[in-house]
């Protein structure tokens, strides 16, 4: 338990006693204690007042712009912010005060005398108890002395072990790049250790295979890749009737008759595919030319290829600006004129352009996300709090728990009903501001009859859209989000996301969990760092590539396991999401396969046949927006008929090769066989010690136990074999050399045994979790 009962802890931990939420801006220094000494050491406030009831339920009201806002009890969040968090245990005790013999804060808590927030804790729960004591405590009737626990934390990270400087560049080669390191990279790093990572990592992301895995990470958040229908139906017909599906006209007159059909159906798909891609490129485009990562909501323009600026009508316009003009997926900004109907009327536009508003106004991002009369945008208004504030409205508010009452009760009660308004107030001015696409296929179309009026007014938590601004509503919403302090810390999650294989921690929400203080302390150590690097995020003029360098460098990235037994409980609970540990994804694990052997496996990603990819975990961004994080049996058996295969085809293509030009046996030929002699014994170890490094990224010691099973598991093999009368001295014939479509001869049985090391290798976690 991190926020300790123990007065001899001191004010040193209070910042282990403190919340960043996601949807609050990440502290400035001017917040930060000058005098932290100076503070009132008050572990049963940190502990149990703030921690599970005033940050829980009293703050989202009594802020400085919530419901309460007009209250004399005001609460600060205090999230890395000690100062914050005494003026809190102020406020309490001031509210501590008797009226009619009833403490005000256990009154207003409860709902027995007028409270704006009704009910917020009946007597008898665990948080009104702990207001009870609270009070006690104030008023000197609660002698109770906070006694030391039996669990005292120390840092945070004590006992957890970094990665090495060659472990880490390893991890993030095949992470980001989908290759092993170069031995001028292994050099760097073994002549200067931890500070030739930066260096490395901004070569890395150069590489076009990091904006692939920057593209895949960014789909798997705003799953732009998977709207319903063609690619080419997120341009309408109304504006687009003549150009949408340009490749009906497209001249194949050089191609023979019989197979221009099929040439033409080839083309179409080639077009939606880069149609797809768009959003996904304009997120590329900003990290590869260290742009501000805000143009994700305020670029005033799109990324077109040769093919989908045919479909925008700006080809001829822009035909000169492609380096081949013939290439599908080759992309560059452009404007796209403001939109006209078949009847000839004009969008509305200050500039003569589509008002170009970053993802949000991409046709692409309003088609993943539709509409419908009843909807009216929320869903749009709720993906966007999602993806670019980090706020998930959902979580607002309880449910309604007596939905035909209330609607019984009030006219209009997304407007009315307090426990509806929580939500709507939020949800319904965002939802407006994406009025001009109140259609269910994502086109632009405003409402007829104009915008509804039983919604609250378009805007942005209490700043009304000018009406200045009515033709660029998004345009506005994209410049007010850059400013939010909210957006960076959310771009820093989502990378999060894409570099550990999850998301961040959601705080504890169970005060009666026996294990809630150390599960809190975890958030609060993940949230200090992602608000960390959000600062340095937005000084470094929100260029991307910083918060991959800032996470890759931090130890949440780096933690390779522990150097000691967590043995309390408190401390696992503590260190339970510590570490880059989740399997693979299908496409990573193609890569790694790629990088490991040369070549990919091909059933796993888009370049093979895919056939196990959404069985493996995978996704389509359509009906499975949601990876698999736990290994399912289907995944146990890919996982075995991977491990099968790859070794099949690639151990004896391998001895195959010139020693020198060899991946996995550089120094060993098929000949030498078990025989008794150290010598023999050592140079198969050797071997084994080279396999380890190769698959699994790990250095080992001739005599380690792993590298003893796997030289019991060779030897017993070719013993075996020797031993049976008439057994075939040819590999497997399905494991034959593929360039030369011929069996493999192994007159020793030695490659069949290293076929099994190597499939054993590849059922480690080490190759496949990261």
């Amino acid at each position: 338990m991190i926020c300790s009962r123990s007065w001899l802890l001191g004010v040193g931990l209070f910042l282990f006693c403190l919340t960043a939420r996601a949807a609050d801006p990440p502290a400035t220094p001017s917040t930060q204690s000058a005098c932290p000494e100076c503070l009132v050491r008050d572990p049963f406030f940190a502990d149990e007042v703030w921690a599970k009831v005033g940050e829980r339920t009293c703050l989202n009201c009594h802020n400085p712009t919530g419901d309460a806002s007009a209250s004399a009890f005001l609460l600060a969040d205090a999230a890395r912010n000690a100062e914050a968090l005494e003026r809190n245990r102020k406020a309490f005790i001031e509210m501590v005060a008797k009226k009619d013999g009833v403490s005000r804060l256990l009154a207003k808590a409860s709902g027995s005398v007028k409270h704006g927030g009704g009910v917020v804790l009946k007597p008898g729960t665990t948080g009104y108890r702990i207001l009870e004591k609270f009070v006690g405590r104030v008023g000197g009737a609660d002698k109770s002395v906070v006694e030391p626990p039996g669990f005292v934390p120390g840092p945070y990270f004590t006992g957890v072990a970094m990665a090495t400087p060659q472990r880490l560049l390893r991890r993030f080669t095949l992470s980001l790049a989908g290759r092993l390191p170069t031995t001028k990279e292994r050099e760097a790093v073994e002549q200067h250790g931890m500070d030739a990572i930066g260096p490395i990592l901004d070569g890395v992301m150069k590489e076009d295979a990091f904006y692939d895995r920057l593209k895949e990470g960014f789909n798997d958040i705003f799953l732009t890749l998977g709207y319903p229908g063609n690619a080419d139906d997120a341009l309408s017909y109304e504006h687009f009737e003549k150009t949408r599906h340009w490749y009906d006209k497209y001249d194949l007159s050089h191609i023979p008759e019989k197979d221009r059909q099929k040439a033409g159906w080839a083309l179409a798909a080639t077009y939606r595919k880069a149609l797809l891609r768009e959003p996904l490129e304009l997120v590329a485009h900003l990290v590869r030319d260290d742009l501000p990562f805000t143009g994700v909501v305020t670029a005033d323009y799109i990324m077109v290829s040769p093919y989908t600026a045919r479909g925008y009508a700006v080809f001829e316009e822009n035909k000169s600006k492609f380096k081949n003009p013939d290439d599908p997926f080759e992309y560059i900004p452009a404007k796209i004129k403001a939109l006209k109907d078949r009847g000839g009327k004009v969008q509305p536009s200050a500039t003569g352009f589509y008002p170009h508003a970053g993802i949000l106004t991409t046709f692409q991002y309003l088609r993943r996300y539709p509409t419908t009369v009843t909807n009216r945008n929320r869903l749009r208004a709720r993906m966007y709090y999602q993806h670019f504030l980090g706020v998930d409205v959902m979580a607002l508010a309880p449910r309604v728990g007596d939905a035909a009452a209330v609607s019984k009760k009030y006219k209009v009660p997304t407007m009315e009903a307090a426990e509806c308004v929580v939500c709507h107030k939020t949800v319904d001015p965002v939802a407006g501001l994406f009025r001009d696409y109140f259609n269910e296929e994502g086109h632009y179309g405003p409402r007829k009859e104009g915008w509804f009026i039983d919604m609250f007014g378009p805007g942005l938590e209490g700043t009304d859209l000018p009406s200045a601004d009515g033709s660029r509503a998004l345009q506005w919403l994209g410049a007010a989000t850059a400013k939010d302090p909210r957006f960076a810390v959310a771009m820093v999650e989502h990378v999060y996301t894409i570099l550990m294989g999850r998301r961040s921690l959601l705080a504890p929400q169970d005060i009666d969990d026996p294990l809630f203080t150390p599960k809190r302390r975890a958030y609060i150590e993940q949230r200090k760092a992602i608000h960390e690097i959000a600062e340095q995020f937005a000084k470094a003029n929100f260029n991307l590539k910083v918060v991959f360098k800032s996470l890759i460098a931090s130890p949440f990235y780096r933690a390779d396991g522990l150097t000691e037994v967590a043995t309390h409980p408190n401390r696992r609970a503590e260190l339970d999401d510590i570490g880059l540990v989740h399997m693979l994804t299908p496409e990573q694990l193609e890569r790694k396969i790629g990088a490991v052997f040369g070549k990919r496996w091909g059933r796993l990603a888009d370049d093979g046949d895919n056939r196990f990819a959404l069985l493996y975990g995978g996704i389509d961004s359509k009906e499975v927006t949601q990876r698999a994080t736990d290994p399912s049996g289907a995944m146990g058996a890919i996982q075995r008929i991977m491990a099968n295969d790859v070794a099949c085809r690639n151990v004896a293509a391998d001895f195959e090769r010139p020693a020198g030009q060899r991946r996995l046996f550089p120094g060993i030929e098929p000949t030498v066989t078990p025989d008794g002699s150290p010598e023999t014994e050592k140079r198969i170890r050797a071997a084994i010690v080279h396999l380890h490094g190769q698959i699994l990224g790990r250095t080992l010691p001739a005599d380690h136990a792993d590298v003893t099973r796997a030289y019991e598991l060779f030897a017993g093999i070719v013993t075996e074999a020797r031993g049976k009368k008439g057994l075939n001295q040819r590999e497997n014939y399905f494991c034959q050399v593929e360039s030369e479509k011929r069996a493999t001869e192994d007159p020793h049985y030695t490659i069949r045994a290293w076929r099994a090391v190597v499939t054993y290798l590849l059922r480690q976690d080490d190759f496949l979790y990261e």
